[in-house]
């Protein structure tokens, strides 16, 4: 795993893909590390089971849509990052930002761009959470490349569609895909450990 020393810098000189917001609803996460090298964690949440919420259920980064105070999706993002597990990340270092990614779901016809930038903390802070979050896990990055954690995730909304995704928790429930798959891939790209290969692609 790259010293911490290693991801600033890459991410120091990454220029991030900033995508167009008009007419797009936004949202901001937050990817937090914390803990020192040689093995940082990241924080990883189980949002709760809610009727209407299109991503109820799913492991995720602290992070939601903009509130009409907020000037910025990193605003969103440190907002809800406080809200929803207890974490001040005023002050955590940030080191940088990833590429912008839009999701869709059913019942909206324009798309939310998604924008996600990194913190750490010297030390993983205590968590306390609110109504949204069912669970939090601070998960190793040096587990998230190990192969022996990578599956493929079927989601049954989907038709069954089987996506790539890393079990941090109980097999078949605390599975890490989608977006925040996404988002992980990116930020192992430029950190040049990139993820294990697909499954489907071995």
């Amino acid at each position: 795993m790259p010293h911490l020393d290693g991801i600033r810098e890459a991410l120091e000189q990454h220029e991030p893909r900033i995508l167009s917001v008009e007419g797009k609803r936004l949202a901001g996460v937050a990817l937090v590390l914390g803990g020192a090298a040689p093995n940082p964690e990241v924080l990883l949440i189980e949002r709760a089971r809610r009727t209407g919420d299109p991503w109820s259920g799913h492991m995720a980064f602290p992070g939601g849509r903009l509130d009409p105070g907020d000037a910025h999706a990193r605003d969103a993002a440190e907002r809800e990052t406080l809200e929803e597990v207890g974490v001040s990340l005023a002050d955590a270092t940030c080191l940088g930002r990833l590429a912008d990614l839009e999701g869709y779901h059913a019942g909206h016809a324009a798309g939310m761009v998604i924008s996600a930038w990194v913190y750490h903390l010297p030390e993983a802070p205590p968590l306390v959470t609110n109504h949204e979050v069912e669970a939090t896990f601070w998960v190793p990055l040096q587990r998230l490349l190990d192969p022996s954690h990578h599956v493929e995730f079927p989601y049954s909304p989907a038709g069954g569609r089987r996506f790539p995704g890393i079990v941090v928790g109980q097999p078949g429930r605390h599975v890490v895909w989608g977006l925040t798959y996404r988002f992980l891939e990116i930020f192992f790209e430029i950190a040049k450990r990139p993820l294990p290969s697909r499954p489907g692609d071995r």
